[in-house]
């Protein structure tokens, strides 16, 4: 096992009607934890892992836009502002 790594106990405690882990603040921090982890079943016992953001969906894409209430009145403005007329080479 290599010396440089630590191990910390970790006190199950109730969580509504689950059990859980107190995760410390400064380990939160130090490896990025933020929403959600994998928990991966090794032969040694549980790893815990940071999960990959991975990309929102279509819907949630949709609705994250929606919850930004941006205007988009000047859309056809933006659309129409010269460009098209404009030689581009390849």
């Amino acid at each position: 096992m290599d010396n440089n790594l630590r191990t910390r106990d970790a006190k199950i405690v109730p969580i509504g009607n689950s059990k859980g882990i107190r995760i410390p603040k400064v380990l939160l921090q130090k490896y990025g934890l933020k929403h959600t982890l994998l928990i991966e079943e090794t032969d040694k016992g549980l790893l815990l892992r940071n999960k990959e953001e991975s990309k929102l969906s279509w819907i949630e894409t949709f609705k994250a836009m929606a919850d930004e209430k941006e205007k988009w009145d000047d859309f056809d403005t933006t659309l129409l502002d010269g460009l098209e007329d404009e030689n581009f080479e390849y």
